[in-house]
């Protein structure tokens, strides 16, 4: 017998097997416990989360949904986010993605979807499919003692404070906090109440080690909330010398305020000579923030949030632009769904995007307009690269000077 991909049925029995699929591809426990059942039937979309079946066992997890990516300019834009995306062992290189993800970005399509989004695993993987990197990761480790050694460098106050709160009063302050920050940076994605829950432990998956956190709000002069971070420690002594390491679990600041405030005290925890902070934006502020910027060594940087463009002209319209500018694209896109030659006028006040039988500026790939979307990726470095066509002197150049943004993208979160 072949492979049955189908939609998963809301009982239990088939909402455990494709957590189990799910898990054992995440190298998680392969028996679902009674309550990851019962969230995985708050969370999903029965419409739109597949299990390919064989046997009577589940082979491989996919699912969708709607969420929001915050576009340069803060606008929310409407994308098909795809997660859970597992092949078991015993069934790789089979096809089964493609018939999942393939007739999935027809229906995101149809349904005027302008994009879709996901985090990817692996590399090598999506860009077949038209994703492309558009926003990055980077991971710190904060020498506390060299930090500090010199005391902190003059930096933005308000006369805020920061508190220790429990974690009810994260569930309830958090999310409001969420979204007034994801109006501020592009490549935020919408944060559902499930990762809440998970933050501050109303819900702990199969497998995983359970170390409740700090967790520490920054208070404005007013009283109102612009900063939350999340942390555990692990004490350890070496030589008769504390050696503890701090590692950050969230950190939001919807200030510079906030921010420094924040990073301040979780590098002047007592007994802390590490802090480790990863998923943090690539151009985060973190290093200039301390005494000693070499104290905050880069650990990792890599891809995190891919773009799929599905409606050229929508996905166009909806960011912001620095400067004004006119670009003629040409869209290649094998599998049809945001093919054509585009015509975008842009600039500080609004943008016009539509279909133009005009010549090109550039010839784009579908997943390297995904990767330049987000104003992180440079077109002159794609054109280098072979990635994209220029067709016009200089039109490259000109992209960048249309698409840039200031500050660079930054999706803390996994979905």
């Amino acid at each position: 017998m072949g492979v049955e991909i189908r939609l998963i049925e809301q009982d239990d029995q088939d909402v455990a097997r494709w957590w189990e699929a799910r898990s054992i591809g995440y190298l998680g426990p392969p028996t679902a416990g009674a309550h990851d059942v019962a969230y995985m039937h708050e969370i999903l979309d029965f419409a739109r989360t597949w299990g390919a079946f064989e046997d009577g066992r589940c082979v491989m997890s996919y699912r969708s949904f709607d969420h929001e990516v915050t576009a340069p300019g803060g606008a929310l834009v409407p994308s098909s986010a795809v997660s859970a995306v597992t092949v078991s062992p015993t069934h790789r290189r089979r096809g089964l993605l493609t018939r999942m993800i393939e007739p999935d970005l027809r229906r995101a399509k149809d349904a005027g979807m302008p994009m879709a989004s996901l985090i990817a695993a692996e590399y090598p993987i999506y860009g077949r499919y038209g994703f492309g990197p558009a926003a990055w990761l980077t991971d710190f480790r904060v020498d506390t003692l060299r930090a500090m050694r010199h005391g902190a460098p003059p930096g933005p106050e308000d006369g805020g404070r920061t508190v220790l709160v429990d974690a009810e009063r994260v569930r309830k302050e958090g999310p409001q906090l969420h979204e007034r920050l994801r109006r501020q940076h592009h490549g935020f994605v919408t944060r559902p109440e499930g990762w809440w829950r998970k933050l501050t432990g109303d819900y702990r998956p199969s497998g995983t080690t359970w170390q409740e956190p700090y967790y520490v709000l920054h208070l404005a002069a007013d009283g109102s909330v612009d900063g939350l971070a999340a942390y555990t420690a692990v004490e350890a002594w070496k030589d008769g010398m504390a050696d503890g390491d701090l590692h950050v679990r969230d950190l939001l600041a919807a200030t510079p305020a906030a921010e420094r405030s924040l990073w301040h005290y979780l590098c002047s925890v007592d007994w802390v000579t590490r802090v480790h902070a990863p998923s943090r934006a690539p151009d985060d502020l973190l290093p200039l923030l301390v005494g000693d910027a070499r104290a905050a060594v880069t650990t990792a940087c890599t891809d995190h949030l891919w773009l799929r463009p599905l409606d050229v002209p929508a996905m166009l319209t909806a960011r912001a632009y620095p400067a004004a500018g006119r670009l003629v694209l040409d869209v290649r896109d094998e599998a049809g769904l945001a093919q054509g030659r585009f015509l975008l006028e842009a600039g500080p006040d609004g943008a016009s995007c539509a279909p133009t039988p005009l010549g090109a500026d550039l010839t784009v790939p579908v997943s390297a307009l995904g990767s330049l979307y987000l104003g992180d990726e440079s077109a002159v470095r794609l054109a280098a690269l072979g990635r994209l066509d220029e067709e016009r002197p200089g039109a490259a150049a000109a992209a960048d000077t249309l698409l840039r943004a200031s500050r660079r993208a930054w999706c803390p979160d996994i979905f």
